[in-house]
């Protein structure tokens, strides 16, 4: 990957190796991936996995109220905000 950037004038950024609070929103994110679907179900294929991804992404952003957000869905935030 870093050979990838390098080639495509891509400036790799790295957090202090044991602080996974300086990417707190991205391991937030991976922390409820892990645990609400990649762990719990088992899958024959990589396309199977990207389709069940999809659909999960497209649920928790467009049907899933976020208590952080007041209650309504991440769709509903941005639209509030346009």
């Amino acid at each position: 990957m870093t050979q990838w950037a390098q080639e495509h004038q891509i400036e790799m950024q790295y957090i202090q190796s044991g602080n996974p609070q300086q990417n707190a929103y991205v391991e937030r994110y991976n922390r409820t991936v892990r645990y609400e679907w990649l762990s719990q179900h088992s899958f024959d294929s990589i396309e199977e996995m990207q389709d069940y991804a999809s659909d999960w992404l497209w649920t928790y952003n467009n049907e899933r109220p976020s208590m952080a957000l007041g209650g309504i869905t991440p769709k509903m935030k941005l639209a509030m905000a346009a």
